[in-house]
This record gives structure tokens, C-alpha cells and sequence, in this order.
């Protein structure tokens, strides 16, 4: 082994890698959202377990190992040897695990309001990156460590309790915290190098920091449901059930919008029902309470008005998602959006569309699809 480590310090290889140490941070960060975006599938596969379990155990190591590789009593020992590998690695759990949630997420049809809890850990991300120092960074590091940890804990303790509550949320917030400080702490103590370059009281805010940053998201229900993710959501004409198969009819869109599958434009006729179909993916065995959250946008004050509110319970484990819906009659022209929501108002996803009033037009590219 030693002798390979020399050859690699006399490669080629070691001196393009030193080289273009940036772009090549990049590539493994990129590798770890890459090789997650083509493997993983459902948090509660037993393979994504795996997974997502040895990125976090692998991470905080090789965080421990970095650290240390700075300290004189090291240089001939292996954690030494290796400290040019760490580096990559590190970007390649960090992509893996920030990856994982983006992928699991993004499946949801609207990002609504918690768009800007995706826009901060892209930001993160693009610190990591393009921050001078970047990994060399210990408040960064450790800053980026707890918000992984956060997310990590927060999808992963209701996949194994079958439970999810606000009360959850708090427990992995505080796993996520202790485990962060504590792993702070060790390594403040026992290297040098980290005690040169970092104050304690600082290491320790910025953790606290991130910690009071994500409850201050969560109070505000800017943080997704996790691990809950909405499938499907489809303003629709009728829905019938037949054949365990739901038959949702809705209009279309044209060919190049992709991105959603009902058209924003739905032509009412005078009263007829308007049906919202959706379809929600959670764990097996966890049951929760959602709700239909009706509201429509009034012209005069130009705030949103909330219509209904009408719930029904989700059971979690069909790879598709749990398929309901509610359905509201009496409606007025005009833009309408069905928040799908949990019992503790955390939003799911969103729902939109407008409502066309007029008896002479008929729904345009109308199709019916079995869900």
C-alpha cells in the first residue's frame, strides 16, 4: 500500500488532481448527485436505507480523519497519508445525502412556499464550492454538517417510527444538534490544528446557528413535509372508481408544457362539480391526516381566501402514492389553489388553476387516465 501511495504522490494523476483541486471537488460533488439521481428511489426501500445510512457514517469519519490529518503527530501514520483523498470524498457524501432529499422532493408538483428552503441548500452548496477555503473552512464545514444531519434525521426517524409530528421534527432537530457539537468538541479537542484555526465559541454558533435557522423554517412551515411527496396533484372534471383504479378525467395542456399534467385553464360549466385529485408517496406503514385546503384569490382585497378545508387519512407504502381526492360545487370564476396540507399545516404541494364560467365553451383536450 505504501508503495502505491508513493507512486500515486510521483503520478500524473496527483498532479492534475493538485492542479485543478476546484474543479475536481466539483466533479465528485456532481458524482455524488449523479450516482444517487440513477439508484436511489424511496426513502423507505431497504437499499436507500443503506444507502443514505453509510453516506452519514462514511461523512462524519471521514470529517474526523480530515481534521486530523493536519496534525504533525499524524504525518506518517495512513490518516496522513491519504488527508489529499479526503477532500473528495467529503464532496462526494455531501452531494450523495443533499442529493437524496432534492430527489426524493422534488417529486412534488409544487414547491410553493418551500421553494426557499431548496434555495437555501442550494446556496449552501454553492458556498461549499466557491467559498476561498472551501472544505478548509471549519465553520462552513461544520455548518454543512448539521443541516445534512438535520435533513438526514428529520426524513429517516419517521421512516422507522411510522410516525410523523411536529414533536419527531424537534427530536431529530436535537440528534442532529447534539450529534453535531459533540462531534465538534472531539475534534476541537484532540487536534491541534483545528484549535489553531478555529475559536470553540464560534464553532459552536455557527451549529446552533443552523439549528435555530431550520425550527425558524420549520415555525414558519417552509420546510417540506418530510418524508412526505406529492406524486400527483390534478384539477379534474370527474373522478370515478372502479377496478381499485381511479379514473381521473382532466384537460390537458399542450404538448410542450411537461412539467404538470392538468391545464391551468379549467372551462366550468354552470353546476358542474370540480374534482382535485392527488397522490401522495409515504412510507409503509405511516398513517397521517391531510387535508384539501380550498382557497380563492379575491380581486377586490387581492389576498386569498380560504373556501374549505376538507381532510381524509393517507396510508403510506404504494409506490405511486395513496390516491384521494375532494371535490367542491358552487364555485366562482376565477384563480383557485388547493394547498395539500398535513394536520400541522405543513404544506405537501400545491395545486392551481383558474375557472373559466362560460356555458358555450367546452373543456379543451379532455382525457381519462386510471391512477
Amino acid at each position: 500500500m505504501r508503495k502505491t501511495l508513493e507512486r500515486y504522490k510521483q503520478s500524473t494523476l496527483r498532479q492534475y488532481l493538485k492542479k485543478n483541486e476546484k474543479s475536481t471537488l466539483v466533479i465528485f460533488f456532481i458524482g455524488g448527485f449523479v450516482f444517487d439521481s440513477l439508484t436511489l428511489s424511496r426513502i423507505d426501500r431497504l437499499y436507500d436505507l443503506i444507502v443514505l445510512s453509510l453516506y452519514m457514517v462514511l461523512l462524519t469519519l471521514t470529517i474526523v480523519v480530515f481534521n486530523l490529518a493536519d496534525d504533525e503527530k499524524w504525518t506518517t501514520h495512513k490518516i496522513g497519508r491519504y488527508k489529499a483523498f479526503y477532500p473528495f470524498a467529503i464532496q462526494f457524501f455531501f452531494g450523495g445525502l443533499s442529493s437524496a432529499y432534492v430527489i426524493y422532493f422534488s417529486k412534488s408538483v409544487s414547491l410553493s412556499k418551500t421553494a426557499i428552503f431548496f434555495f437555501l441548500l442550494i446556496a449552501l452548496l454553492l458556498a461549499n464550492q466557491f467559498l476561498k477555503k472551501r472544505l478548509s473552512n471549519k465553520y462552513l464545514h461544520f455548518g454543512m454538517y448539521t443541516f445534512i444531519g438535520f435533513i438526514f434525521f428529520a426524513s429517516m426517524i419517521p421512516v422507522f417510527t411510522r410516525q410523523m409530528n411536529t414533536t419527531l421534527f424537534y427530536i431529530s432537530g436535537f440528534i442532529a444538534l447534539t450529534s453535531s457539537i459533540g462531534l465538534g468538541l472531539g475534534i476541537y479537542f484532540t487536534s491541534p490544528s483545528t484549535r489553531e484555526e478555529t475559536h470553540l465559541g464560534k464553532l459552536i454558533a455557527t451549529i446552533v446557528g443552523v439549528f435555530i435557522v431550520l425550527n425558524t423554517f420549520y415555525h414558519f412551515r417552509l420546510i417540506p413535509p418530510v418524508p412526505l411527496a406529492l406524486n400527483e396533484g390534478i384539477a379534474a372534471h370527474d373522478i370515478k372508481v372502479s377496478g381499485g383504479n381511479y379514473l381521473v378525467s382532466y384537460e390537458t395542456d399542450a404538448w410542450y408544457i411537461f412539467w404538470r399534467k392538468h391545464r391551468l385553464k379549467y372551462v366550468h360549466r354552470p353546476d358542474e362539480k370540480v374534482y382535485v385529485f392527488a397522490s401522495i408517496f409515504a412510507p409503509t406503514d405511516l398513517k397521517k391526516s391531510i387535508y384539501h385546503k380550498w382557497t380563492v384569490y379575491d380581486e377586490q382585497s387581492q389576498t386569498w381566501l380560504m373556501v374549505d378545508k376538507i381532510g381524509y387519512t393517507i396510508n403510506g407504502g404504494r409506490d405511486n402514492g395513496f390516491r384521494g381526492y375532494t371535490v367542491k360545487s358552487n364555485v366562482r370564476p376565477g384563480k383557485w389553489k388547493v394547498e395539500v396540507i398535513t394536520d400541522d399545516e405543513l404544506v405537501i404541494g400545491i395545486i392551481d388553476f383558474e375557472i373559466i364560467e362560460d356555458p358555450t365553451k367546452d373543456a379543451r383536450r379532455l382525457v381519462e387516465k386510471a391512477f
